[in-house]
């Protein structure tokens, strides 16, 4: 219960600062912004680990912390990027997509079959995709949609990941490491793929710290700890949310109001994410 208490209140957490990044992307950059967040969550993570640190990583820790931090920076680029150019709420829900994709990845990596109830989830979950990011008649999709669905996907590798390597190395170690690499990652790829640009306004500053502090030291934190204490498939289905306090927050805050076809097309995201997670009590969980 506390570990399941702990997911819901990070997807809150989470779904609470796509607006405030969609704002703050007015005057930064997005990488060089992701690069600030999460060379600033580092170091909070470094100093309140730090007695941890002063024992050493082995090489299966830096491997892992390699591997699931640079995984999370794919994800993170895709959807900050995509942000720029849809709304915080579709942005959302496009991105609740890597909760059905878990199974799928899950299936891959332990070599077994999707379920029927799984692909019919997916199935429901992306004709609701499509009518939330076609646009107009000619049913086009918008760029930053495109990114956020691929996003999704870097997201469901990411949980996964974590599940497997969060009760091996321990939540401290992992924390530390995959954020110090996914900072790593951005700060290398900011100068690279974009001319890095800031202006110190209230909105950037808010991203900033809120995104830091909360967003990411404390979120993949209790993340990680939680992951130690339930699966991977469990972890996705409370992460279910996250759209929905999303969509909540951007409609107080921008009073932004889904059209009929965007709202149809979030139900069934959400339905698809439901007939995937909620199995029939006599179908074993994934591992």
């Amino acid at each position: 219960m506390r570990a399941d208490l702990t997911l819901a209140f990070i997807a809150l957490i989470w779904g609470a600062t796509f607006v405030l990044i969609k704002r703050a992307l007015n005057d930064v950059t997005p990488i060089f912004y992701l690069a600030i967040r999460f060379s600033l969550a580092a170091v909070l993570l470094a100093a309140f680990f730090h007695r941890r640190i002063r024992l050493g990583f082995g090489k299966q820790e830096y491997w892992a912390g390699l591997r699931v931090g640079a995984v999370l920076m794919l994800g993170y680029v895709l959807q900050t990027v995509g942000l720029q150019t849809t709304t915080a709420s579709k942005s959302a829900f496009l991105t609740g997509l890597y909760i059905v994709l878990v199974p799928f990845v899950n299936s891959f990596v332990y070599r077994s079959r999707p379920r029927v109830l799984e692909v019919a989830g997916v199935l429901v979950a992306c004709f609701g995709m499509s009518l939330l990011s076609m646009q107009g008649q000619t049913l086009s999709i918008a760029r930053g949609d495109l990114l956020t669905v691929g996003c999704a996907a870097a997201f469901a590798v990411h949980i996964v990941l974590l599940g497997h390597w969060a009760p091996i190395v321990g939540f401290e170690s992992l924390s530390v490491l995959q954020i110090a690499a996914a900072a790593a990652v951005a700060c290398i790829a900011a100068p690279l793929v974009e001319v890095p640009s800031i202006q110190w306004s209230p909105a950037v500053i808010g991203a900033v710290v809120v995104g830091a502090l909360f967003a990411t030291a404390l979120a993949f934190v209790l993340q990680t700890w939680a992951q130690q204490r339930t699966t991977p498939t469990r972890a996705a289905v409370i992460f279910s949310l996250e759209p929905v306090f999303a969509w909540i927050v951007s409609w107080l805050v921008e009073g932004e109001v889904l059209t009929v076809r965007a709202a149809i097309g979030a139900l069934l995201i959400l339905g698809g994410i439901l007939l995937v997670e909620l199995k029939p009590a006599r179908v074993p969980a994934h591992p």
